[in-house]
């Protein structure tokens, strides 16, 4: 079983940056690879990136070179910075965990987080 809990959301002007952290429980979170997704009102959950227990790093293209994730297993915490936000990246932002090695689905993570607003104000 595995817990994560979002933080880090907020009100934003458009081309600031804000960065996400993901707490996880648990002794085996190096075990999981994780996931960033986003929601906003009226759409369907959109995937973002992932980071692979190796650290390897997924990306959509809609965020692609403004937005890194990256992990830390000793603090069993992996963090999502977002650069360059736009009014149109306003979301409920999720992290995820899986144990298996395909990331870009909803249905390939077992665990979520509760998630965390972001507003980006133009």
């Amino acid at each position: 079983q595995v817990q994560l809990v979002e933080s880090g959301g907020g009100l934003v002007q458009a081309g600031g940056s804000l960065r996400l952290s993901c707490a996880a429980s648990g002794r085996t979170f190096s075990r999981y690879g994780m996931g960033w997704f986003r929601q906003a009102p009226g759409k369907e959950r959109e995937f973002l990136a992932a980071i692979t227990t190796s650290g390897t790093t997924y990306y959509a293209d809609s965020v692609k070179g403004r937005f890194t994730a990256s992990r830390d297993n000793a603090k069993n915490t992996v963090y999502l910075q977002m650069n360059s936000l736009k009014p149109e990246d306003t979301a409920v932002y999720y992290c995820a965990a899986t144990p298996r090695s395909y990331y870009y689905y909803n249905s390939e993570y077992d665990y979520w987080g509760q998630g965390t607003q972001v507003t980006v104000s133009s």
